[in-house]
């Protein structure tokens, strides 16, 4: 484990960071991490808000239901409701949840400034070894891992702080997250 050093004020104020990637990318790990970093935070899990939905959930799949994309929508406005909530009370709020594509900017106009956001973007074979590892299962036969990473790479805006975590600890990956958190800055 690193040294953790006090936080800059200028950093360890209220705002919102956003934390995405691919699934095994790291986001829940770095997410905690991260938080836990700041004197008052929050790790909101956007995924929670479509656990608590007992029956008539669709998942998202990539032959794109109509469904699916409504549910995903209600949840990223629960979301950015809840984080635009705790952020006005004070609390850095590090959103973790999968932004892919066209949902990634519809989700941020929706939360009050400061506004950052972290794509973790470990290259596919090193995902592909973290998916092995984990208990959950993220990809399937809906899902390949090379052409979800794809899909990320091509189709979701190039914003904020995109971080190769390949060869990182979380630790590590928290470290350059705070280093460069002006760089993750998008408002």
């Amino acid at each position: 484990m690193t040294d953790r050093l006090p936080l800059p004020a200028s950093v360890d104020t209220p705002q919102t960071i956003v934390v995405t990637g691919v699934m095994a990318a790291g986001k829940s790990t770095v997410s905690q991490l991260l938080a836990e970093r700041f004197s008052r935070a929050v790790h909101l899990r956007g995924d929670e808000f479509r656990r608590v939905v007992v029956s008539g959930r669709v998942d998202m799949s990539p032959h794109g239901d109509p469904e699916a994309e409504r549910q995903l929508a209600l949840r990223h406005r629960l979301t950015a409701h809840t984080a635009n909530m705790y952020a006005e009370a004070g609390f850095t709020v590090v959103v973790q949840d999968l932004f892919v594509g066209a949902s990634l900017e519809p989700f941020l106009e929706q939360l009050e400034a400061p506004i950052s956001l972290v794509m973790l973007a470990p290259d596919v074979s090193t995902v592909m070894r973290r998916e092995s590892e984990r208990a959950k299962t993220g990809y399937g036969d809906l899902w390949s891992i090379s052409d979800f990473d794809l899909k990320v790479r091509t189709e979701t805006p190039k914003i904020g702080l995109w971080l190769d975590s390949s060869q990182q600890t979380p630790d590590e990956t928290v470290d350059e997250i705070i280093r460069r958190l002006p760089e993750a800055r998008i408002r």
